[in-house]
């Protein structure tokens, strides 16, 4: 199966794309944003996906992060998968809340009807779309690094936790760190999974790292601004685990940062320069 192109455009030397292509996982259309640099044209290159948060979808990260300059010097291909699946008769929530269902995949395997046809973005991920990439794009596999946002930061954080031999480099920006322990990750996990809270353990980044996962690091950034700071990312809660783990963590709390992409334009730099040192550029 080959992606379709949606878009291109010429960009600091390299080529942005959006591509669609129709996904066995969710049974929908997907859409992805890929960044690929002009060193590509040279042969294979690392891999940093950026995943997105609430209401996102491929647009957002490539559109205002401003990543496409430093990966270009970098070498390295970014790609922005969409945050869930979308189309004819996929469901969303009742009430049209902004942080379940359409735009609210929250990177799980869904479990609970209505939701397990097409809430499958653990398996989409894992599974469908890397190899998609390996056969499409001039992607090195075996130098990938991941990312994301708030919810998309907690789905970089577990699918690295999940995925250690895949991924050699892990960040996050503003993740939900403890989707077991906030309104937004209870009501998610709930409706996706059930109410076995045992079995939402894959979902939650210090879960995981109870149970024993491992990465080699996390870099964090997290604003002091950030007006869902203490109700839905509590970053401490990740930083206790770690501690108590051994697990090494670079904790950044950036003074009078808030939740926004202008955070994230802020320190992108700073994230993907950390994954081209790890995927040895």
């Amino acid at each position: 199966m080959s992606f379709e192109i949606v878009s291109q455009a010429h960009c600091f030397g390299g080529t942005q794309f959006v591509y669609s292509h129709a996904s066995r996982e969710t049974g929908t259309p997907m859409r992805l944003a890929v960044f690929i640099p002009p060193q590509a044209n040279g042969g294979k290159v690392p891999v940093v996906w950026f995943l997105s948060g609430l209401t996102c979808t491929e647009e957002n990260f490539t559109v205002k992060a401003g990543a496409q300059r430093v990966a270009s010097e970098l070498g390295l291909i970014l790609i922005a998968p969409d945050t869930s699946p979308r189309g004819e008769g996929v469901p969303d929530d009742p009430e049209g809340a902004y942080d379940f269902g359409l735009g609210a995949g929250f990177y799980v395997d869904a479990v609970q009807e209505p939701w397990t046809r097409n809430y499958r973005m653990r398996s989409y991920l894992e599974r469908e779309l890397p190899g998609l990439v390996a056969e499409n794009l001039p992607a090195d596999m075996g130098r990938q690094g991941i990312t994301g946002h708030s919810m998309g930061g907690h789905g970089a954080l577990t699918l690295a936790l999940r995925n250690p031999e895949r991924f050699k480099a892990v960040s996050a920006f503003a993740p939900i760190a403890s989707p077991m322990n906030c309104p937004w990750g209870e009501k998610a996990l709930s409706n996706y999974i059930g109410p076995d809270r045992a079995a939402w353990r894959d979902y939650d980044a210090c879960a995981l790292i109870e149970d024993g996962a491992r990465v080699p690091d996390i870099l964090m950034d997290q604003g002091t601004a950030d007006g869902f700071l203490d109700s839905q990312l509590r970053p401490q809660l990740l930083e206790a685990a770690c501690t108590r783990a051994g697990q090494p963590l670079t904790l950044r709390m950036q003074e009078g940062y808030d939740h926004s992409y202008f955070f994230i334009a802020t320190f992108i730099e700073d994230h993907l320069r950390w994954h081209a040192e790890r995927l040895g550029r």
